[in-house]
């Protein structure tokens, strides 16, 4: 008997799937569009000539194909990428499905400060089956989503300065680093912040604006905007900015070894209810915030690659906007004091409780009407109770 032939069936069969396995890695960038920002220009290298399209797979390549291949600058508030893997990501129930890798660290892990320039992570299902990311976009709400100094409907425009503008044309007397204190101004529908400019320093004097964009005058995003969240922790007459992390749910938030991903199910429509995906073909990420920091500069979200983290998993197709409005209300924290946590949940329902950041430390059963959760046995802190149908903060005392 000639055991070559039973030995190449296998062989060859092994061959073909590892040649169609999905990778973990992502595949695609669908669009690249930068707000105006110190790192524009250079994170990816934008040469004389280059077009929107070449611009495009030079980000595409510092993305894609492996974990962290490089890094992409999305500029300030509202900069984006779209991105997908090879294949849908499948939200696998009470699991974690994908990271976006950013390049933020934290010098001090109990505090949470370091560099922290979250990015709001935003999923699409390819409902319409075009491949393209035209479908409807859900907001992962992330751990700031319900803080009142979050603003839903945030909306800012860019303005193009004038061409040949030098990079010293307006230096601020206070600020030696600062060359150009009103180099790019900008306007906002914040009552409390109408209008300011995105500053250049002295450490990137390359243009700002998107060379690419050159023709467009006005550059427009708009979606949610978070807390500031730098901490001038200077003396002595000198600025030193740091910025803190936020609990969970964002690109560039925390350093990438402790990161531990999104769960598609934190998914949430433009009026904030829980969408069910079975899961997502396109991703979108966009700085989140809108602050300078000194000569720091203004804070820009940085994408670095992304992994599915179950690549293995049977993506299972939504069933469609019924599917959405059958969702049930997310659970109410009614209290919690005395080492008992008390939700009201209008469904059966597991729930888990993460730690501010992100470690699972409980897990319990809901039932229709209210519920007593022991919680006696938490460190004092702040926690994230999860189900299907959303979340909801508390504080543990």
């Amino acid at each position: 008997m000639d055991y070559r032939h039973i030995l190449c069936a296998p062989l060859c069969l092994a061959a073909a799937a590892a040649a169609t396995a999905a990778s973990p890695w992502l595949h695609r960038l669908y669009s690249y569009r930068p707000a105006p920002g110190q790192f524009v220009n250079d994170l990816p290298e934008h040469e004389p000539g280059d077009t929107e399209t070449e611009m495009l797979a030079k980000a595409e390549e510092l993305l894609c194909g492996d974990k962290t291949p490089g890094t992409v600058t999305l500029g300030a508030y509202g900069g984006y990428v779209i991105v997908g893997f090879d294949h849908p990501v499948a939200n696998v129930e009470g699991q974690r499905d994908f990271v976006i890798y950013g390049n933020a660290f934290s010098r001090d892990s109990s505090s949470r400060t370091g560099s922290s320039e979250p990015g709001i992570i935003m999923v699409s299902e390819d409902t319409n089956g075009n491949g393209l990311p035209d479908d409807p976009w859900y907001e992962l709400a992330g751990s700031e989503y319900n803080n009142p100094a979050t603003q839903h409907s945030y909306r800012i425009t860019y303005f193009r300065p004038d061409t040949g503008r030098p990079a010293d044309a307006d230096p601020d007397p206070d600020e030696k680093y600062i060359t150009d204190r009103t180099y790019i101004r900008y306007t906002t529908n914040d009552p409390a912040k109408p209008e300011g400019y995105v500053r250049r320093n002295t450490f990137h004097t390359q243009e700002y604006w998107p060379a690419w964009l050159a023709a467009e005058e006005t550059l427009e995003y708009k979606g949610a905007c978070l807390p500031d969240n730098y901490v001038n922790i200077g003396s002595g007459g000198s600025d030193l900015f740091v910025q803190r992390s936020y609990g969970y749910g964002y690109a560039d938030n925390i350093s990438n070894d402790e990161e531990l991903g999104c769960d598609i199910s934190w998914a949430v429509d433009a009026q904030g209810r829980p969408v069910r995906l079975g899961g997502v073909h396109f991703i979108k990420v966009y700085t989140a915030v809108n602050q300078d920091c000194g000569w720091i500069g203004e804070t820009s979200t940085e994408v670095c690659g992304g992994e599915d983290l179950h690549p293995e998993a049977e993506y299972t197709p939504t069933g469609g906007v019924d599917a959405i409005a059958a969702t049930p209300p997310r659970p109410v924290i009614l209290s919690a004091a005395g080492g008992t946590l008390r939700v009201r949940s209008a469904v059966s329902a597991q729930a888990r409780i993460y730690s501010a950041t992100g470690t699972a430390a409980a897990l319990a059963l809901l039932q229709p009407g209210d519920n007593d959760i022991d919680i006696s046995a938490l460190p004092h802190g702040t926690y994230i109770l999860h189900t299907a149908a959303g979340s909801a903060k508390f504080v543990c005392r």
